[in-house]
């Protein structure tokens, strides 16, 4: 399949999937995205048009240390970090957007992580 057909299918998942999910101030949106190199996850209060907290491979709470890539391990310590942070704002239950990407793998693992951190999705 050519490359700009993919992109094309992603681009029409990711927006079938933002017109049913938005969040709240009560219940955000944990919006995760994944590169080839790195994971975001931002919690969004859509009605305020406000990102509340993110987290990514990027930050200084994961530490440069470690070799820190888009897998699976990786994510499941994202999915770990969000859920703390997003605690300490005082977020306890979330809407999850997969931004288009299928549920399996990495997204899979993610929301297993921040599900076990006490995330109520």
């Amino acid at each position: 399949m050519r490359t700009q057909v993919k992109q094309r299918l992603a681009q029409l998942r990711h927006w079938r999937i933002r017109k049913k999910v938005t969040g709240t101030s009560g219940r955000p949106r944990m919006s995760v995205r994944f590169t080839n190199q790195n994971i975001y996850v931002q919690f969004v209060d859509d009605t305020a048009s406000k990102t509340i907290v993110s987290t990514s491979t990027r930050s200084k709470a994961v530490g440069k240390s470690e070799k820190i890539g888009a897998n699976i391990v990786t994510a499941a310590r994202i999915g770990k970090l969000a859920a703390e942070a997003a605690k300490e704002k005082g977020i306890k239950a979330v809407v999850f957007d997969r931004s288009g990407a299928r549920y399996h793998g990495k997204v899979k693992a993610l929301a297993d992580a921040a599900r076990e951190a006490g995330l109520q999705f």
